[in-house]
């Protein structure tokens, strides 16, 4: 249970909840011994259920510890009050980053002191072998005093093979904020990942907004992956050239592109914002000049300043100004699949690799108006809105253990606070209970979520790839389900079971060249799967090709073929 105000922890007594993020509960606590105020960090009671959790908040400590530097927050203590873990640290009396950039634009001189500052704790870090990897403007804060502080390593690990403080399966960051490569899941990072979050960071203060935003999470780790960086003079026209070649260096797509230290950046940053010469030689030979694509404001969700859109950093001649028209926006071209079958809505295609925040953002009203066959931006928790906090939703599933919407509920809260072996474990609870009662549809969609949310085929649950094929298979003549296969066949083109299914979805979508060809593609590598055969055995019926009472032949004498699937096809066969 969270701490309540007034209760005794070890020696501190809480005052006052400060905030709550996807990982812990922070609070104002006061240690009588020392006579100060200080902040106190508590792991949200439902990822204690998890030990890889626990391991990590208990390495958190140690790994913080070390970094004893003027702009970090610097760690106290670390114990456990009643079985809940905490960490004490120094409270600082202040607003973010974001706040700031809130109320008005940056001066010049500002900026720097911001950039010099996080730059300065970011290098020490790096050169202690820890990342932050989540960093983003509400975890800059500003002090009245002018002290500037980096916080929240909560999300750090050392970057050192075999040493990493998070479980394997997570998927950490701020979808606006994050790199490439920590949305691809990769683990091998190293300061680059930093380097590209700081350069957003750079982005948002120089620019006014962050260089991608849409609709859902979805479709922003999607462009940090594959769209070309809008370029910032494009965006905001009185961005200087030299102050556009830091920004899309530091934000390249390859991470060796990159500036090679945060120092580095730091310099460039400070040459360009004063017309400074840099003291070395600066490469920018290998930024490139991409298409312009759509610029969008930022609405990061975990603070509260909000609905106000960023300034760009203020000044008169050299960099934009606060009076800045906001620009018309320019659609750039996305990155096209290699097969002829995948298609996108709207010019947009949306790659999901590894998802994380698809819970806030398209309404039930922006899917329903989706036509048969579209790919809404949204997928299946995206319709629910806000989650429910973890514990009224596990109260519901308590209470309602067969209830599938209850189980989704659950499963995007535990999405929110970054519970993700949970989360798909609600889905596919969720999935199996509408498997139970015929409703493919829904089961799609559920499994959907499960399997983009875990990465596809190489990180699947065990279990999930029988489940999946049987709701999509069985669902494929209601359109309810559509959107779902084709967001996956997006992110996994070449995923033999799932191609196999999703054919006869497509041949009920009247794609009937697609579904045939998909089918025979996934016979071509395996000429006894049951599903493909089956699907490719009511295309060639519907079109009326001969080669029909041929497929019929192979399937009447298949072995191992899916008790699901067995009904389904014996009666196919009946027909022919």
């Amino acid at each position: 249970m969270p701490f309540a105000i007034g209760e005794n922890v070890g020696p501190y007594r809480i005052i006052d909840q400060l905030g709550q993020g996807g990982m812990a509960t922070v609070y104002k606590a006061y240690h009588p011994a020392l006579d100060r105020y200080v902040a106190i960090k508590v792991l949200h009671p439902a990822f204690l259920e998890d030990p890889s959790f626990l391991a990590r908040f208990n390495r958190e400590a140690k790994v913080v510890a070390k970094l004893d530097h003027p702009n970090i927050v610097p760690i106290y203590d670390y114990a456990d009050h009643k079985g809940q873990p905490y960490l004490v640290m120094k409270f600082i009396e202040g607003e973010t980053l974001k706040a700031r950039l809130a109320r008005a634009p940056l001066s010049i001189p500002d900026a720097i002191r911001v950039v010099e500052a996080v730059g300065s704790a970011l290098g020490f870090a790096h050169k202690q072998g820890i990342l932050h990897r989540d960093i983003k403007p509400s975890n800059i804060i500003l002090t009245p005093n002018g002290a500037i502080y980096l916080a929240d390593f909560g999300l750090a690990r050392i970057a050192q093979s075999g040493e990493s403080t998070l479980s394997a399966d997570m998927v950490l960051g701020t979808p606006h904020y994050i790199s490439p490569e920590q949305a691809r899941g990769e683990r091998d990072l190293d300061e680059g990942t930093d380097i590209y979050s700081f350069g957003v960071v750079l982005y948002e203060i120089v620019v006014g907004r962050v260089p991608f935003s849409a609709d859902t999470p979805f479709s922003i780790i999607h462009d940090h992956i594959y769209t070309p960086l809008p370029p910032p003079c494009v965006v905001n026209p009185r961005v200087p050239e030299a102050m556009q070649a830091v920004l899309m260096k530091a934000l390249d797509k390859p991470r060796e592109s990159r500036f090679a230290t945060v120092n580095d950046l730091v310099e460039a940053f400070r040459a360009a914002a004063t017309g400074s010469p840099l003291a070395g030689p600066a490469d920018f030979s290998t930024v490139p000049l991409p298409a312009t694509t759509r610029p969008g404001l930022t609405r990061e969700d975990t603070v509260a300043a909000a609905e106000i859109e960023p300034q760009p950093l203020s000044a008169p001649t050299t960099v934009p100004g606060s009076g800045a028209a906001r620009q018309p926006e320019a659609e750039g071209s996305k990155k096209k699949p290699s097969r002829a079958w995948l298609w996108a809505v709207g010019g947009l295609a949306i790659t999901c690799l590894c998802l994380f925040g698809f819970i806030w953002a398209t309404n039930r009203q922006n899917a329903e108006n989706n036509t048969p066959g579209e790919t809404s931006p949204a997928l299946f928790l995206s319709e629910r809105g806000e989650p429910m906090a973890v514990q009224d939703a596990r109260q519901a599933v308590d209470s309602r253990p067969d209830d599938p919407q209850a189980r989704l509920d659950l499963a995007a809260a535990y999405f929110a606070r970054d519970m993700i072996r949970l989360a798909v474990g609600e889905l596919l609870k969720a999935g199996e209970i509408f498997l139970a009662t015929g409703s493919y549809a829904e089961a799609s969609r559920a499994f959907a979520d499960a399997t983009l949310l875990r990465g596809g085929p190489a990180d699947a649950e065990p279990g999930l790839m029988d489940p999946l094929q049987r709701a999509i298979f069985l669902g494929a003549p209601d359109e309810g389900s559509w959107a779902a296969v084709d967001r996956l066949l997006t992110a996994f083109p070449d995923w033999d079971p799932l191609m196999a299914a999703a054919s006869r979805s497509l041949l009920f979508q009247g794609r009937n060249e697609e579904a045939r060809g998909m089918a025979e593609e996934v016979l071509s590598r395996n000429p006894v799967d049951p599903v493909a055969m089956a699907s490719l055995l009511e295309v060639l019926l519907k079109v009326g090709d001969p080669a029909a009472a041929g497929i019929a032949d192979r399937a009447r004498g298949l072995r191992g073929v899916p008790e699901w699937l067995r009904p389904h096809l014996d009666e196919v066969l009946r027909g022919v």
